[in-house]
């Protein structure tokens, strides 16, 4: 266990290995949950993770590494008042992270904060697929009067690419089917009776992907702190063993997590930091 007196950023490092100039990796903290539709708090999450990240221990098992020494800088949580300034203010910063030659963590906050760091690296690299883990297919054209609403953020995605493959999704509203295309969309029902997923989701990408991972992908008994839970999700060990095989086979160009909801259970905090280091572990280390 870490000496909870550590600096306060994500994994808790020393400036040696946080400061931006010498970092390769950059975690964006947005605390955004302006449009979550039923139980509110995402804003939280950002904080939740980078405090249940400094208890973790920093050498990786399964890679043998201590991927933090790479450099893991935490930038200034970005504050804003409506989804479209948010969206505009994380694809800014992203775009300034990105001409860096920053490897991008945006937390969230509910899914909408997506959209900013998708646009960014949309237009930073070609030919870019989008990897979507989530319980929802967040395929609505407008929710509650807004495009810019956690129900559209798929939508959204779509008009910046046509390369966005869904994974975990077991709910969604007959209007969103207009937008599905079926290859592309990976249920959980179907991943839990299939042995060949994991290939077939990686046919479906292109060489550079975009990872967001609405956090409601996994199963409410290991993941209950969200805004919307979903019975029958995926388990840590699916969730890993695809992504291993997407970081093996393809180039993860940047990342994010979002809708967590702290509950007081810290558990659901410490999964997300972990997933988090995890995901690094195996970009940066593994063979």
């Amino acid at each position: 266990m870490k000496n909870k007196a550590l600096p306060n950023n994500f994994g808790g490092l020393p400036g040696r290995y946080s400061e931006y100039q010498n970092a390769a990796i950059v975690v964006l903290p947005v605390p955004f949950d302006k449009t979550s539709t039923w139980v509110k708090g995402s804003a939280k999450g950002p904080r939740a993770i980078i405090n249940a990240s400094r208890n973790m221990e920093l050498y990786d098992i399964e890679t043998a590494s201590e991927v933090y020494t790479k450099g893991i800088h935490t930038a200034k949580s970005l504050q804003a008042k409506s989804s479209a300034t948010m969206v505009k203010s994380v694809y800014t910063q992203c775009r300034t992270f990105l001409d860096d030659d920053k490897f991008v963590i945006t937390l969230g906050g509910e899914h909408t904060v997506a959209l900013g760091a998708i646009q960014a690296h949309t237009e930073h690299f070609a030919d870019m697929s989008i990897l979507h883990l989530d319980a929802h297919s967040d395929m609505r054209d407008r929710y509650e009067g807004s495009k810019f609403n956690h129900a559209c953020v798929m939508a959204r995605a779509l008009e910046m690419t046509d390369h966005v493959v869904s994974v975990g999704i077991r709910s969604m509203d007959t209007g969103e089917l207009k937008n599905v295309k079926k290859k592309n969309m990976f249920y959980a029902s179907k991943i839990v009776q299939s042995r060949d997923w994991v290939p077939r989701v990686l046919k479906r990408l292109t060489r550079n992907v975009y990872i967001t991972i609405d956090l409601d992908v996994f199963d409410p008994s290991i993941m209950p702190s969200t805004g919307t839970p979903e019975p029958g999700g995926l388990g840590w060990y699916d969730v890993m063993s695809l992504l291993e095989r997407v970081i093996q086979s393809k180039n993860v160009i940047g990342f994010d997590v979002v809708e967590l909801c702290p509950s007081g259970n810290v558990a659901p905090d410490f999964l997300a930091a972990k997933l988090i280091y995890k995901l690094l572990s195996l970009k940066y280390c593994c063979p």
